[in-house]
């Protein structure tokens, strides 16, 4: 049987470049294998994917009662397959925390380290064989850690991912300012994209003191592009929020250059988050967070209603 590697849903460069990795590395090291995606990724995902000469992988709903699977950049159930129980999933590659929920058939191959990127774990766990990797996979591998670390710039980066990211930039003859400020001008431009699907594209799903918030996070080297259109996208966080069946969707607009986010408030239940959570004065519909970045390391874990 063919393992299938997903990530989470709203597949962003990490979760789209892992999977394709991993595939890589599966059947290098003799076990047919097969990248997939739980949705449409994001527009630097995509743009990834071209650069380094792979198509998209197919899209799927769901996944058959014991097929084979392995499970990076998430372990999360909210963002898997509905019927992921069910399957067999054979490893699982993370760095983020732990969520519980996640059933398997029998003991498996589990691996959760404390960097900022999936790919950077699973050159680790290569070994001899990541000397064998061609160019198109050495890129991926930089790409995510480029897009997970916003060119260094995020709190979640370590020493380890940066020492990959150079080595792999020289080996590829690249040059990481320029290649990735392309990356990020491919994420910025969202323009073809609907308020719906800006609040869906990269988000989690968080519960913090019995409330339930979709965490959306929009990062991008224009923010004036999202905050043009904040009053159309804080109409849409009620009817995304009902349609999820959640209690409230938090957008973040993380500007990569100034290093800051924008959180949009558009209710009191929002006004009351920005301020338990990040100790900051409201006083409109938006609010300025200084050094805020990270949704792993700074957002989600200081949420508080």
């Amino acid at each position: 049987m063919t393992t299938l590697v997903f990530g989470h849903k709203a597949p962003d460069t990490d979760s789209l470049g892992s999977a394709l990795i991993w595939d890589w590395f599966l059947n290098h090291t003799g076990t047919p294998a097969a990248a997939r995606l739980l949705g449409t990724p994001n527009t630097e995902a995509a743009f990834v994917a071209k650069r380094w000469g792979f198509d998209e992988p197919a899209i799927i709903a769901d996944v058959e009662d014991d097929q084979d699977c392995v499970i990076v950049d998430t372990n999360n159930p909210a963002e898997l397959p509905a019927n992921i129980n069910n399957a067999n999933v054979t490893a699982i590659i993370d760095h983020h925390k732990l969520v519980g929920g996640l059933e398997t058939k029998g003991p498996i191959d589990i691996t959760v380290r404390p960097l900022a990127c999936t790919a950077t774990i699973m050159y680790d766990l290569m070994g001899d064989q990541a000397a064998h990797m061609p160019d198109a996979i050495k890129g991926l591998m930089l790409s995510c850690i480029l897009s997970d670390t916003l060119e260094f710039r995020s709190p979640t980066t370590t020493d380890r991912d940066r020492d990959l990211a150079v080595a792999l930039a020289g080996q590829l003859n690249l040059a990481i300012p320029e290649y990735a400020g392309d990356m990020f001008a491919a994420k910025s431009d969202v323009s073809a994209f609907s308020d719906a699907e800006l609040l869906r594209m990269d988000s989690k799903e968080y519960e913090a003191c019995g409330t339930k918030f979709r965490v959306s996070v929009l990062e991008t080297t224009a923010p004036a592009i999202v905050l043009d259109r904040k009053a159309s996208i804080m109409d849409t966080m009620t009817t995304v929020a009902q349609e999820d069946g959640v209690d409230q969707v938090l957008l973040f607009v993380v500007d990569i250059l100034n290093e800051e986010a924008t959180m949009l408030i558009p209710n009191d239940l929002t006004k009351t988050v920005a301020e338990k959570s990040f100790a900051a004065a409201v006083t409109g519909d938006a609010v300025v967070l200084p050094g805020i970045m990270s949704r792993k390391k700074q957002i989600i874990p200081a949420l508080k209603v």
